[in-house]
């Protein structure tokens, strides 16, 4: 019955909504930040977006979020233009342009910040709340603003899907087809501004970098080809706003745009130590594999070359675990040996002299 009240809720229908389209939007788009290894580019423009945000206020002189998604898409895509303009122009590497443009522009979102603030305006208050988001705000007006821009920037993403994947992996081939690659990655970085916009009212200007690089990060983990690790980042994406979004309203006091982050980094986490063939715990399972399959050589090696080995084997020959698994694979058996006065030794099976051998022309293949 709580459930049904909840899922009834007219705050918490809206904020599910804008956090599912704020993942379905950051996370494809982010997945081309990070593959063009521009992760810092959605930290940039989303504390660029803050003059926007104070512009529009100036000039309007009211929070419509119509006027505040503009004017922060226009100070986004200008400083992500202005970054890639000095990349192009001048000596800067990429990650010194992006720290240039964000500290740049925040530092004039403060300053125009702290002058509205100045001007004793009633419609100034919660205008702060675009630092950190207030996801409880949200009207449907606002849901039908960030659908339409989600719908018509994915749309975009799909119309020129072969040239942003070329561009994305090899920008020079892309050049040498006649691809206006510059305008390209233009697009591209355009189209995350308006993620960053889209996710403005649900996490603010200051988490927002963490929905674009998060989900990507995730997705990448998980798939080695471009169309599923894009499919993967918008469900991380989905599942991180809406989890976010329902334990901020089952814990009351909690902020939304915070949990949101915290879920995708939880995710993140996840990823890297669980998937399958890129996550630590894989990692550590093939180091321990090839330990193991190394030790069996060595010891298949030395009763090749030798015949027998006494049963108390050196250390350095492989552990007793290993022994008995050989024994049990069939490889050895035990034995008495004439050359260690009738001692237990281990001899090799006939299947084990196979493998040995194996093993040994693999051995001389590699000194040679």
């Amino acid at each position: 019955m709580a459930w049904l009240e909840l899922l009834s809720d007219y705050t918490f229908q809206n904020v599910v909504i804008g956090a599912s389209l704020l993942g379905l939007i950051s996370g494809p788009l982010g997945c081309f930040a990070v593959l063009r290894r521009q992760s810092l580019l959605g930290d940039a423009i989303s504390h660029a977006a803050l003059p926007g945000i104070c512009l529009s206020f100036i000039i309007t002189g009211s929070r419509d979020i119509g006027g505040i998604m503009i004017g922060s898409l226009i100070t986004g895509s200008a400083a992500a233009l202005i970054m890639l303009m000095l990349t192009r122009l001048s000596r800067l590497k990429t990650d010194a342009a992006l720290g240039a443009c964000l500290s740049i522009f925040f530092a004039v979102g403060i300053v125009l910040l702290t002058y509205i603030q100045g001007t004793n305006n009633a419609s100034q208050g919660g205008l702060e709340a675009f630092l950190f988001g207030q996801a409880a705000a949200t009207l449907r007006s606002d849901l039908w603003v960030m659908g339409s821009i989600t719908l018509v920037t994915l749309l975009v993403l799909a119309a020129f899907w072969k040239q942003a994947k070329l561009v994305t992996f090899d920008a020079q081939y892309a050049r040498t087809l006649g691809m206006p690659t510059t305008a390209i990655e233009a697009s591209l970085t355009a189209m995350v501004a308006l993620a960053v916009v889209v996710g403005l009212q649900m996490v603010g200007v200051i988490l927002m970098a963490a929905m674009i690089v998060a989900p990507a990060a995730a997705a990448r983990q998980w798939s080695r080809h471009l169309g599923g690790m894009l499919a993967i980042a918008a469900g991380v994406g989905i599942v991180s706003g809406v989890s976010g979004a329902t334990i901020s309203t089952l814990s009351r006091g909690l902020a939304t745009g915070p949990l949101i982050v915290l879920t995708a980094t939880a995710i993140v986490l996840i990823s890297l130590a669980l998937a399958p063939g890129r996550g630590l715990l894989w990692g550590v399972i093939k180091h321990y594999r090839q330990k193991a399959e190394l030790q069996k050589q060595q010891l298949l090696y030395a009763l090749y070359k030798h015949a027998t080995v006494p049963k108390r084997t050196p250390s350095t020959l492989g552990s007793r675990r290993m022994l008995n698994k050989l024994k049990q694979q069939g490889y050895i058996t035990r034995t008495q040996s004439s050359a260690h006065a009738g001692t237990d030794c281990w001899g090799l099976t006939a299947q084990g002299q196979e493998e040995a051998r194996k093993v040994v022309a693999a051995f001389e293949v590699l000194a040679s």
